[in-house]
C-alpha cells in the first residue's frame, strides 16, 4: 500500500505530539552533555510547524516535506534547527512531483536525509549524533522491504535498529557539537538527538499503523 499525503501529514502530527510529551526528557537528556535546550527547541520548532500545516496541506507531498524543513530551520535553536531542517528538505527534494509514496521511496528518504544531515553536520557515526540511530534505522528499513515485509513491518524493524543505537551512544565518547567538550565524561549518556530522531521514526512508524500500510 503506498502513503499519501494524508499519511504524511498525519506522520508530522504525531511526530509534534512527541516532541511536546518528551520536551521535558530531552532537555534533561541534553542538560547533561549539551547546551541544555534539545527538548526545548524541538518543542518549539514542532509547534510552529504545526501552525504552518494548514498553508501547505493542499500542496504536493514534497511542499510540504520543504516547508516543515524551512521552519524547522527558522525556529529551531542550536545545531539541530539546521539538521533536522536539512533532513526535511533534502526529503522534499527527492519526493518532487510525487503523489503518492512506495516503500522503496522511503528508502531514497532516508538516504537523502542521511547525506544532507553527514554534510551539514561534518559528522559520521561513531561521533554520538542522530546518526547513529537514523542510519542503522535506513539498514533495517531497506532490509525489511527487501526481505518483502510492509512498510508499517519494516518501520518497526527501523525504530528498534534506532532504539539500539540510542543505546549504542551511552557507550561512545562524544566527538560533536557541546557533547565533544566532556570528552570520557559523555559515556554513559545517551545522545538527545539520536533519541528525538528515533521519535521521529515512531511517529512514522504509527502513522502507518494507522493508514494500514
Amino acid at each position: 500500500m503506498a502513503i499519501t499525503k494524508a499519511n504524511v501529514l498525519d506522520f508530522i502530527h504525531i511526530f509534534h505530539d512527541k516532541m511536546q510529551e518528551h520536551r521535558q526528557a530531552l532537555t534533561d537528556m541534553d542538560q547533561a552533555i549539551g547546551d541544555g535546550d534539545h527538548g526545548i527547541n524541538m518543542s518549539r520548532g514542532l509547534k510552529a510547524v504545526e501552525e504552518k500545516l494548514p498553508t501547505v496541506e493542499e500542496k504536493n507531498i514534497d511542499d510540504i516535506f520543504k516547508a516543515v524543513g524551512m521552519t524547522m530551520v527558522s525556529t529551531v535553536g542550536g545545531a539541530s534547527g539546521p539538521l533536522y531542517g536539512t533532513a526535511f528538505m533534502k526529503a522534499g527534494m527527492v519526493t518532487k512531483g510525487k503523489e503518492t509514496l512506495e516503500a522503496q521511496d522511503l528508502v531514497t528518504i532516508f538516504d537523502a536525509a542521511i547525506e544532507g544531515i553527514k554534510t551539514r553536520g561534518k559528522s559520521e557515526t561513531g561521533e554520538k549524533t542522530m546518526l547513529d540511530a537514523i542510519v542503522p534505522a535506513r539498514d533495517a528499513y531497506a532490509k525489511a522491504i527487501e526481505a518483502g515485509k510492509s512498510i508499517t513491518e519494516a518501520l518497526a524493524a527501523a525504530e528498534a535498529a534506532a532504539w539500539d543505537g540510542v543505546e549504542y551512544t551511552k557507550t561512545i565518547i562524544a566527538t560533536k557539537g557541546r557533547a565533544s567538550y566532556l570528552g570520557e565524561r559523555s559515556i554513559g549518556h545517551q545522545d538527545p538527538g539520536a533519541t528525538s530522531i528515533t521519535y521521529l521514526i515512531q511517529a512514522a512508524k504509527e502513522a502507518g499503523e494507522k493508514a494500514g500500510a
